[in-house]
């Protein structure tokens, strides 16, 4: 139907632009060209600088053939390089894949294979492991290597594996380069691999618009001011950095890059460079909390700090709280970008105990302000479950911010986005204040140290082993790392001598360290009638060995 409002009034090029989070870097680079944009060791860069670095970036890549559509993986620790291939790689239309350098050579290799990667930006410090990759995989991409002047490299890494480094690579595009804004704000811009329920990751495919998003959203959340500096302590490869290389960007904030994560290295940045904002798992508040006096420095500054993953126990929080770090508990999955909800703090909260301020900020709370439905959800009936703290249903999510889907994978994407709603797999309820608290994850994924841990994929293992006759593998509470895979063996025999180091280094030939049980129980697993193991009771029993 017409009307006086879609009459002669059209999308053109000076009233409509693709939303691109890509803008933000010439915005930043025009309008603050000499403020600080990234600081790491004895490097620093300006907005300027990293504009035209990026730029080199995006031409070296089309010289080498690399263009729209083409994927361009990205194995590093927070350095320049992984900021800048957030920006160099899009600027030509290819996708960034950054890779989680904890993973071992077989889910790498498959990520690589999987991910077609014509390009692997590489850290030399895990040269042994991509080595065996590159062995391992069919197509061989061009790798480039990067030298990190603060890389401490263990015995038989630090070898380059490519005929260029980084900062050769560089040299060889043009700061100039003329790149563009995507067409469609739809095109791809990143692709990040996600552990479901089976050992197999899934590839979650990011889109420009969903991003740029993303990054206004996480600014009007933590009421971020303009010019925050800000210390990078989630790996940029965990969902691009929940967003954050791109609001930094929007907000000409400084970025102070942390290799290594330590409690000394911590603060030694938060009392050189005056942080602001830094983002976690819980395991870094507890290397706050539990810094010895030699590590500590002195600062006057209030530091704001979101964590995501499991709840950070009420002890830590009132630690960190009493020195200066006021934190937010946020809630997302590689499928939305990173965190869309937070626990939203109202004032009248402030007079209770630090106990009940704990319990609340343990809740995954309501939507950012960029989604468009934060809700919880029978998933049968796809009808909302009552706000009464008690009635379990599914976590389900809507917005600009969820995924375009699975790459390679129709099946999947569909039924994760049956409904008109994405279902995010994790259990939960809704309180009477409409704040959504997670009560367990239908798909077994344990997060530890911040990291998603495959239950499936660590069974699997165990099943190979000779002794095993059933395995189960659930999460455990741990102090430190939030969570711990905790593993229970029903033996084929009861003669068998196996020991819970047999097992966990049976673990080790074949998983990445993070993914190996921290703990093995050797039991008659309860099972239903049908011969359906009982993993609700083995939460119960995992919770009762910490006790």
């Amino acid at each position: 139907m017409t009307y006086m409002y879609n009459t002669n009034l059209d999308k053109n090029h000076a009233n409509f632009t693709p939303l691109s989070p890509l803008s933000f870097l010439q915005r930043s680079a025009e309008v603050y060209p000499n403020r600080l944009s990234i600081v790491h060791g004895s490097k620093k860069y300006t907005w300027s600088d990293t504009f035209k670095r990026s730029k080199q970036l995006a031409s070296a890549l089309t010289k080498k053939g690399v263009g729209k559509g083409d994927t361009v993986a990205v194995l590093c620790f927070n350095t320049p390089e992984i900021y800048e291939a957030h920006y160099g790689i899009p600027m030509i239309g290819a996708i960034i894949n950054t890779i989680n350098i904890r993973l071992d050579v077989d889910t790498i290799s498959y990520i690589l294979e999987h991910g077609e990667a014509k390009v692997v930006i590489t850290d030399n410090e895990l040269s042994p492991t991509i080595k065996e990759v590159l062995n391992k995989i069919k197509t061989k991409p061009l790798v480039i290597d990067i030298d990190d002047e603060l890389a401490n490299h263990p015995e038989g890494a630090g070898e380059n594996l490519g005929s260029q480094n980084y900062e050769e690579f560089l040299k060889t595009g043009d700061e100039n380069f003329e790149w563009s804004l995507p067409k469609d704000e739809w095109d791809s811009l990143a692709l990040n691999y996600t552990s479901g329920t089976t050992g197999l990751p899934k590839g979650v495919v990011y889109h420009h618009r969903g991003s740029y998003l993303m990054a206004l959203g996480s600014v009007t959340a933590f009421s971020m001011a303009m010019h925050p500096t800000y210390m990078w302590v989630v790996p940029m490869f965990h969902c691009n950095g929940w967003g954050n290389p791109y609001t930094l960007t929007a907000l000409a904030g400084t970025s102070v890059c942390l290799r290594y994560v330590s409690a000394k290295n911590l603060f030694d940045a938060i009392a050189d460079h005056k942080v602001t904002h830094f983002g976690g798992a819980p395991i870094v508040l507890n290397f706050i909390a539990q810094a010895t006096d030699d590590e500590k420095r002195e600062y006057s500054h209030k530091v704001n700090v979101v964590t995501a993953g499991a709840p950070p126990p009420a002890a830590t929080l009132e630690a960190v709280q009493q020195m200066g770090f006021d934190v937010t508990h946020v809630y997302g999955l590689t499928e939305t970008y990173g965190h869309v909800s937070m626990c939203a703090w109202q004032d009248e909260w402030n007079e209770l105990s630090v106990e009940e301020q704990s319990k609340l900020r343990s809740m995954q709370g309501v939507k950012f302000p960029m989604m468009e439905g934060l809700t919880v959800m029978n998933p049968e009936t796809m009808k909302k479950v009552k706000n009464d703290g008690e009635e379990i249903g599914e976590i389900m999510i809507k917005g600009n911010c969820v995924m375009k889907g699975y790459l390679k994978n129709k099946e999947e994407t569909d039924k994760s986005m049956s409904g008109g709603w994405f279902h995010s797999g994790d259990l939960a309820v809704m309180h009477p204040n409409g704040y959504v608290q997670i009560k367990d994850r239908s798909k077994d994924i344990i997060i530890s140290g911040g990291e998603n841990v495959s239950s499936v994929e660590i069974e699997n293992t165990l099943y190979k082993h000779p002794s095993v006759l059933f395995a189960a593998v659930v999460a455990k509470p741990d102090e430190k790392w939030g969570e711990t895979p905790c593993a229970f063996i029903e033996l084929k025999s009861q003669d068998d001598n196996v020991t819970e180091k047999d097992i966990i280094s049976f673990c080790k030939e074949t998983l990445a360290g993070f993914k190996c049980p921290k703990k093995v129980i050797f039991t008659e697993l309860p099972k239903t009638s049908t011969g359906k193991i009982l993993k609700y009771e083995l939460r119960e029993m995992a919770k009762a060995d910490v006790s």
